[in-house]
């Protein structure tokens, strides 16, 4: 770019291009210039330096121009004035991915949404509300008056009405009105131009460049055809490009929708595309979309973008601006020919690219839908191009949340913009004759629709567009104008056309013979069912709200089903006589001819009468319709045709014609489409029932289902299989029955409300067993809002019971609802009803009542229905039921079943409580013409014998044994109902004596029941009787077997032979030291669970092992993040204070023989490599297998190893004690040490070792190399080879888990890791009893002690196998930390160790130094007894010290108990300190000191009780078996336990000549000095208890928090996973390549790469947006995991499927802390796995 060119001032330039006469022309033309030399210089993009350029030479400039100043002045003076005044709505544009909420309470229909912001600052908040992830492309609707019922604004949008009324009409200064319009036509007809280019336009003259170049790119489009590996796969091969480059541009592709990948000449360019087109055509039919454009087109291309987010900015500014900017967008006067600009932009939208269209609908958004009238004709335009988007969006392969007829939402979802819309552009007509365009071709000759071979994804795309009906339907209208009742019913005749070719399409014939051979297609007949489910409700809503319109739909809606052609007779009409009744139809069989499941019209004409009659319209029908036009008979005609289907397909009689017809019939009594297929069936068919004669309706009934020639007697068969079938279907004809006459739940049918209808709907749900509150949702059908009405009548139906940790709330229903019970409800699905059948039955006989099922009294029919129940006491209706009866009562097996006795005694059950109602309703019994009663009892015209006599001879049917109630309970109503009939009498008493029999023979069977129940229980209790007995008579004759079961029982119980040992001997609970206790019976006879085998634990006895899991962890670490390694420091020899990652072995508790385990982990790996997946839930490599009982995951066997027996003379222990102490026991140590190394070096070292004794403090004395060995040595125990090969096995797992390292038994470290691991197990069981509240003893379950006994066993055992000289070396470097010894240098300050496990170190290598080279030795129980005290000793004073000196700078505690003498002591203590050492406080007090180092060391002193009590088998004080112990009590226990003084700092009082010059050199370290000058982190004591993070109660504080995440890596908005570490509270962005980091040379996902540093390879994580837990154990393996949310009915929300308000739930994170604390997350991993059965592989390391 030219220096002249660089220097323009913006000043200069602006004023020259408003003197220009044209100037727009100017700035075109300068644009033109400047764009070019910005853009597209390079082949790859830099964007920040184009950046830079574009605002200073050409943005800097267009804002000169419009503010005809200074842009920052004009801005400041514009927002001053009132044209800058903001505006009420909010309209942020969602992101894919962001959480929106719509309250259920205020929303004006469910697409009216809130942004994060706007919610927390709304009252929303406190109303019920619904949260949901956006598809992207909404916007948030805050300040919009019309998408509220009230609190329309959030507190940040909510400027007051007066400023709302100012900004609609705010004017402009006019000199900036007339350059904004000029800058915005000249600016977005250039954006428009370059956005709809196509390749082949040549640049207009005005736009070319001076000089034109041959440079060209190769421009790559994104589609959905191809996948990532294809078009990499195709660069890779056209481009010359290596895969990660290829990797780049595909990423890029499929996010902004196109890529340059290739710059060069017009040929380079041609060559790649022909390369690119022919290579995607060989692996798709389709090739890729490809482009040449040259490099200044380009160039323009990504400016017009550019200018896209300028244009948000400006409009941005004031609400006048954006109505300039409207005005030019919608603008058409600049040629009439052409559409306005922003309808030439949605018209190309199918073409433009990803990134072009996300700019475009953000301009609209911004702009044209913030103003109510620019949205209004905005509204217009869309809706006039309405079909040809539509068209282009079918023809387009793009997700529609990127389409621009995603739009629709925003704008026919308006009330009074529908209404205009309606009005204006008929989009009610516009869009159905849309559909009708795309599913024309899918037409049949007979005009109906037949899907055979449709296009699925196509046939979506069509059914998108029903969404758009709904929005305009969604809210009915208040008020109607003539012009909205014409284009409305214009609409609904256009939406009848639609219907029409639905009406009896994909119709079915039944197949005889043999069965189909191809299923027909069905799911897209019932997918468009399912679209227009609300879409037929919401019509009749609107139809209900006025009478006019709902006549006229009446009206057109019967002449439409008039009209219709589907199913015709074959054949004239013909007479058929029942009971003396004539009935003239024409006949039809379903079984015979085809016959259609898709009846849309007959259905809506049913809804509509209904509507009709609940509003009083239908007086005034005959105004619109001739009342003789009215063809009952034939409206009910195709609906009992399809129940009658659905009867024969239940009856098997379709079963050769597939699945698919069973398919059907599910989905038309399911609850997605009953409300608008079955339900309304039903309610045609009450219609006809109500108008028809009934004996005629029964009669049509009974030759529909082609059963009037059987009940006329003129129909006999002997195959059973067609027997079969007319029981079954006379089953169904009488269940239909029961349904006509008593499913009253309709508001216009019955005298209900819509509660009422729900109430009933919950109640036989509740009915079925308990149920979670989303169960009853997905049971009850939703509303045009997605409601059901289930939270306003829950409360009155069911009571809550809340949930424990696991599984969710459930509701009972409440007992004085249970009336409302009708076993033969007809939403019931057959499994349901035999269920609840079960259930209410089980129910009664537990509160002691009869098993009859009543009928419920139903509410009256309304007025024009009431005419149904003369059904029940028709003449056809009771020589039905008089032929049910009688078959059952003759007992003709073949012709009768138990099913239709229970429906034929429902319906008289109904036609009884009929009776009773309207008698007890009636002033005068005459008056009352429904007779059932009387009929019932009259005597039969064929054979003399009446319907109450055959009930009468059923009650003593054996084969009715279970209705028997029922029966009982119907001849008592036939008495009620005799007694009100006859209640004008005055023989009142008549009534009581007539009702005692009945109830005399009820209490006869109760009677009976008693005594069967009583005789039950005495059988009962003979054989009981007669078992025992036989059992002792066994025991008596094999008695030998029996003979050694006391003993072991006695040894198998080690807490009574504990007692009785310690009653024995009197002895003191000491595990340590000359007064150590007795160690009582170790391990009990075991039983292998493989084998099933017992076993007793000895040293020559093969191996019994437990199962165990190793895993590295960071429970305990007080440097979260922080890793250890081998090669920078003293680790794994000592451990660092901060504990960073331990090594912890627990057990499932479960014991085998080491051989039994040896041939299960054979097969398991033989078995489990063949399974899909197997590598997911268990690592074969690394020795990982299943528990075979409780299937824990588990990496390796600990050997059960028996205790050695110790017992103490404590005479001679008292006499080695006067010889052997402290002073003596170092020299005695560390002349073995000296005498070892000069062994080992030979003589040649001899004189430096002198030169090194001078410097030891403690070489006074004559101890000498073997003096170790005369206080007591004994030899060690020998181990059986299996248990040396177990040893060996635990211990390698131990070491190679452990330090991540390859199996290597040699390595010396090995005894080391398994010290180690013996000391983390402890000291993270110490942790959890802590964290629970529990006694230190007494408080594990067996399986926990056992497996914390085994690991101490087997760590004490590895002296014996591990190589002498290394353990020794190991012993003489950790002992180097506590005394000073020769030869070792470079020893860690107290303050760089943890204590225990120095401990633990010590105390079991120490043994070692007792070998020779010519015997194995090891000390006498007496010598360990005091090896033990000594070291325990030392590493108590040194720990002392460690927390002395650490916790300088912390506050002391709240100060216990006073104890003077210890005040003294830890006085005098520290100023020995103070004396060593420089930056101490000087001011401390001795109690201050005292209390702090108590409360430090108690952990300490925990973990070693537990180590002890596990090494020497002792059992502890009864003190620390109870959690209540106090503080001080509990030191004191612990103490005498550890034969430690209670005054703790007594022991250097004790040992001061020791004690003096140890503290002298630990205080002298350098690492001392330099940790106070804070140069060294320092653990304070007690060590932090870690815990999972807080987590808000509220779960969209989390949402919020997540909203406002910014990856750390990338700038872009694309959608992200915010995921949050429940460890340490870090959020992370997962899931997205811009997060993945090398970890091992393997690419991995944010939470693998974090797991592994923060959870030493575990990982606790929350998915935010997904609201769910992640467990993670290792770079493959994870699973998910409940969310500690729930709702208020208790249930957890994964993927915020519900969007109920979520509560944290303390006890489930509870839960989740324990399940972390006690090391089972790699277990839970493992566990949900096996469940889970995994199909296709997740990689949970890209996670």
């Amino acid at each position: 770019m030219a220096e002249g060119e660089k220097a323009v001032d913006p000043l200069d330039l602006s004023t020259r291009w408003r003197e220009t006469l044209d100037s727009g022309a100017a700035i075109l033309r300068y644009v033109v210039e400047q764009v070019p030399q910005i853009y597209c210089l390079e082949a790859e993009p830099r964007p920040q330096e184009e950046e830079q350029q574009v605002q200073e030479h050409i943005l800097q400039h267009l804002e000169w121009f419009l503010f005809g100043e200074d842009p920052r002045v004009g801005l400041e003076k514009l927002q001053q004035g009132n044209a800058g005044s903001s505006s009420q709505l909010c309209g942020r544009v969602f992101k894919e991915g962001e959480t929106v909420y719509s309250c259920r309470d205020c929303a004006i229909d469910p697409t009216c949404v809130l942004c994060m912001d706007c919610f927390q600052n709304s009252v929303h908040k406190g109303h019920r509300y619904k949260m949901h992830a956006s598809s992207g492309g909404g916007f948030c609707d805050c300040g919009d008056v019309e998408a509220w019922k009230t609190g329309h604004c959030c507190s940040q949008h909510d400027l007051g009405t007066s400023v709302a009324m100012e900004t609609d009409e705010c004017v402009l200064e006019a000199g900036l009105q007339e350059r904004a319009q000029t800058l915005f036509q000249v600016l977005l007809r250039y954006t428009a131009d370059f956005l709809v280019w196509e390749e082949s336009d040549e640049l207009p003259t005005e736009l070319q460049p001076r000089v034109k170049e041959d440079t060209y790119y190769c421009v790559l489009y994104n589609d959905e055809h191809h996948s990532y590996d294809h078009v990499i796969y195709t660069l890779q091969r056209a481009v010359n490009c290596d895969h990660n480059e290829a990797h780049t541009h595909t990423a890029l592709i499929d996010k902004e929708g196109r890529r340059a990948v290739k710059r060069g000449t017009r040929r380079v360019c041609d060559q790649a595309k022909e390369l690119i087109r022919s290579s995607s055509e060989h692996i798709t039919q389709q090739p890729l979309r490809v482009e040449i454009l040259h490099s200044a087109v380009m160039a323009h291309q990504s400016f017009a973008l550019r200018l896209g987010a300028w244009f948000q900015q400006i409009v941005g500014y004031s609400v006048g601006l954006r109505q300039v900017f409207c005005q030019v967008a919608l603008d058409t006067s600049a040629d009439m020919n052409r559409p306005c600009l922003i309808s030439r932009l949605m018209l190309h939208d199918a073409r433009l690219y990803k990134g072009a269209r996300k700019i475009v609908h953000e301009l609209i958004f911004c702009s044209l839908l913030m103003d109510p009238e620019y949205k209004r004709l905005f509204a217009m335009e869309f809706t006039k191009h309405y079909r040809q988007l539509q068209e282009d969006f079918i023809r387009d392969d793009h997700e529609r949340n990127i389409s621009v007829t995603a739009l629709s939402v925003q704008i026919f979802t308006v009330p009074t913009l529908a209404r205009q819309l309606i009005e204006e552009g008929n989009v009610i007509k516009v869009i159905i004759d849309t559909v009708m365009g795309m599913l024309r071709e899918h037409l049949d000759a007979n005009n109906r629709f037949h899907f055979l071979g449709y296009n699925s994804d196509k046939f979506f795309r069509v059914q998108v567009i029903f969404h758009d009906l709904r929005y305009i339907l969604i809210s009915k209208p208040a008020v109607w104008t003539e012009e909205l009742r014409v284009k409305f019913v214009e609409g609904f005749s256009v939406f009848l056309g639609l219907l029409n070719c639905m009406q009896g399409m994909e119709e079915v014939k039944r197949q005889l013979g043999q069965h189909i051979e191809v299923e027909p297609e069905w799911e897209a007949g019932f997918s468009l069912q399912m679209q227009l489910r609300q879409i037929l409700s919401m019509f009749q809503d609107w139809c209900s709200s006025d009478e006019k319109v709902l006549l006229l739909a009446f009206r057109d809606c019967h002449q439409a089903l008039m009209r219709c052609s589907n199913q015709p007779f074959n054949s004239e009409a013909t007479d058929s006589y029942m009971c003396k009744h004539i009935l003239h139809v024409r006949p039809y069989k379903v079984s015979q001819e085809p016959v259609s499941i898709h009846l849309p019209i007959s259905r809506l004409l049913a809804g509509l009468y209904v509507h009709l009659c609940r509003t009083g319209a239908i007086k005034q029908l005959h105004e619109y319709l001739d009342p003789v036009s009215l063809d009952f008979t034939y409206w009910a005609e195709h609906p009992l045709r399809c129940v009658v289907l659905a009867a024969q397909v239940s009856a098997e009689m379709w079963r050769r014609n597939g699945l698919s017809l069973v398919s059907q019939v599910y989905y038309y009594q399911d609850v997605k489409c009953r409300d608008e297929m079955f339900d309304k069936d039903i309610i045609m068919l009450q219609i006809a029932a109500s108008k028809m004669d009934p004996n005629h309706f029964l009669m049509f009934m009974l030759l529909r289902f082609e059963l009037f020639e059987l009940f006329n007697g003129n129909c006999s068969s002997k195959d059973q299989e067609l027997l079969k079938q007319w029981n079954r279907l006379t089953e169904e004809m009488l269940y239909l029955l029961i349904i006509i006459v008593g499913e009253r739940y309709v508001p216009g049918i019955g005298e209900v409300t819509k509660d009422d209808v729900t109430m009933r709907e919950v109640i036989h749900l509740l009915c079925i067993e308990p149920k979670a509150h989303s169960s009853l949702v997905k049971g009850l059908p939703e509303n045009e809002s997605h409601e059901t009405g289930l939270e306003a009548v829950i409360s009155k139906v069911a009571t809550f019971k809340k949930p424990g940790v696991s599984g969710h709330g459930l509701y009972e229903v409440k007992k004085e609802c249970l009336k409302e019970f009708n076993p033969f409800f007809y939403h019931y699905s057959k499994s349901q009803h035999s269920k609840a059948e079960d259930a209410q039955k089980k129910r009664r006989v537990q509160e002691g009542s009869d098993k009859a099922l009543r009928p419920p009294v139903p509410p009256a029919f309304c007025p024009m229905f009431s005419n149904i129940v003369r059904l029940l006491c028709s003449d056809v209706l009771l020589h039905v039921l008089r032929r049910v009866v009688q078959r059952a009562v003759e007992d003709r097996a073949t012709l009768w079943s138990e099913a239709m006795i229970q429906r034929a005694l429902h319906i008289i059950g109904q036609a009884l409580i009929e009776e009773k109602t309207q008698l007890e309703s009636s002033n005068n019994v005459d008056d009352v013409t429904f007779d059932f009663s009387l009929k019932a009892h009259r005597i039969g015209a064929e054979h003399g014998k009446s319907l109450f006599h055959f009930l009468s001879k059923m009650k003593s049917l054996p084969s009715l044994e279970a209705q028997k109630d029922m029966i009982i309970w119907i001849l008592q109503m036939f008495e009620v109902v005799k007694c009100l009939r006859e209640k004008s009498s005055p023989a009142a008493s008549f009534t009581v004596d007539q009702t005692k029999p009945e109830e005399t023979v009820q209490d006869k069977e109760k009677a009976e029941r008693k005594r069967k129940a009583e005789a039950a229980k005495l059988h009962r209790q003979k054989i009981m009787a007669q078992m025992s007995a036989m059992q002792k008579n066994f025991i008596e004759t094999h008695k030998m077997l029996y003979d050694n079961t006391p003993e072991s029982g006695c040894q198998g119980d080690p807490i009574t032979s504990t007692e009785s040992c310690a009653m024995e001997l009197g002895e003191s609970r000491v595990a340590v030291g000359p007064q150590q206790g007795v160690c009582p019976a170790d391990w009990e006879m075991l039983t292998c669970i493989l084998c099933q085998e017992e076993q007793e634990v000895q040293a020559q006895a093969p191996a019994m092992v437990l199962t165990a899991c190793v895993q590295r962890s960071t429970v305990l670490t007080q440097s979260r993040g922080k890793t250890l390694s081998t090669k920078e420091s003293t680790y794994p020899l000592f451990m660092p204070p901060d504990l960073a990652v331990g090594t912890h072995t627990g057990s499932c508790g479960h014991v085998m023989h080491a051989t039994c385990w040896q041939k299960y982990f054979e097969a398991v790996q033989n078995t489990t490599r063949n399974r899909l997946h197997a590598d997911l839930i268990i690592d074969l490599e690394n020795g990982e297998y299943m528990c075979p009982l409780c299937k824990s995951l588990c990496n390796t066997v600990v050997p059960l190893i028996p205790l050695e027996p110790t017992s103490i003379n404590y005479e001679s222990a008292e006499l080695v004690g006067q010889l052997l102490t402290l002073p003596r026991w170092i020299q005695t140590v560390l002349a073995r040490i000296r005498g070892l190394k000069a062994s080992a070096q030979g003589a040649e070292t001899s004189t430096e070792t002198g030169a090194e004794r001078q410097t030891s403090l403690f070489e006074e004395g004559d101890a000498d190399f073997g003096s170790i060995l005369s206080f007591g040595v004994q030899k060690p125990p020998k181990y059986s080879g299996s248990i040396t090969e177990m040893l060996v096995v635990c211990a390698t797992t131990v070491h190679r888990v452990g330090l991540q390292v390859p199996p290597n038994e040699q390595c010396p470290y090995v005894p080391v890791m398994a010290w180690n691991t013996c000391a983390y197990t402890i000291q993270a069981t110490e942790n959890m009893l802590l964290e629970e509240g529990k006694a230190l003893f007494g408080s594990l379950q067996s399986r926990q002690l056992a497996g914390l006994k085994a690991v101490v066993q087997f760590s004490a055992a590895q002296r014996l196998k591990g190589s002498q000289p290394v353990i020794q070396k190991h012993f003489t470097n950790m002992l180097a930390v506590l005394v000073p010894v020769p030869n070792v240098e470079e020893t860690p300050s107290i303050l760089e160790v943890d204590f225990f496990h120095l401990l633990v170190g010590l105390v079991l290598s120490m043994p070692s130094l007792y070998q020779e080279e010519t015997v194995e030795l090891q000390p006498s129980a007496i010598s360990t007894a005091y090896n033990h005290l000594h070291l325990l000793h030392l590493a108590t004073m040194g720990h002392i010290l460690q927390v002395l000196l650490s916790s300088q700078d912390s506050t002391a505690l709240a100060e216990g108990g006073e104890d003077v003498e210890e005040a003294r002591a830890a006085a005098a203590l520290y100023s020995t300190v103070l004396h060593h050492t420089e930056g101490l406080k000087s001011d401390m007090s001795g109690s201050v000191v005292a209390n702090s180092v108590r409360q430090g060391i108690l952990p300490f002193l925990r973990c070693a009780a537990l180590f002890f009590n596990c090494l020497t088998g002792v059992p502890p004080p009864d003190e620390l078996s109870t959690p209540a112990a106090s503080f001080d009590g509990q030191i004191e226990a612990i103490c005498s336990y550890l034969a430690l003084p209670s005054n703790l700092f007594q022991l250097f009082h004790d040992h001061r000549e020791t004690a003096t010059p140890l503290i002298q050199r630990w205080c002298g370290n350098p690492a001392i000095t330099k940790a106070f000058r804070g140069e060294m982190h320092v653990t304070r004591y007690p060590r932090k208890r870690n815990r999972l993070i807080d987590l808000p109660d509220d779960y969209s504080v989390l949402l919020n928090q997540a909203s406002h995440f910014k990856c750390p890596n990338s700038s872009d908005e694309e959608r992200k996973h915010p995921t949050l570490c429940l460890f340490c509270g870090a959020m992370l962005c997962s899931q997205s390549p811009c997060c993945q980091v090398q970890l091992d040379g393997e690419e991995v996902g944010a939470c693998t790469a974090h797991a592994a540093t923060c959870g030493a390879g575990v990982g606790m994580f929350l998915r935010i947006r997904e609201c769910e837990i992640v467990l993670m154990a290792s770079k493959t393996r994870g699973s998910t995991y409940p969310a500690p949310y729930l709702d208020d009915y208790g249930e957890t929300d994964p993927q915020l499927g519900r969007g109920n308000p979520l509560h944290l739930c303390p006890e489930r994170y509870r839960k989740l802390h324990q399940l972390w604390q006690q090391h089972c997350i790699l277990e839970e991993i493992a566990r949900s796995l096996e469940v889970l059965n995994v199909m296709f592989a997740f990689e949970w390391q890209m996670l």
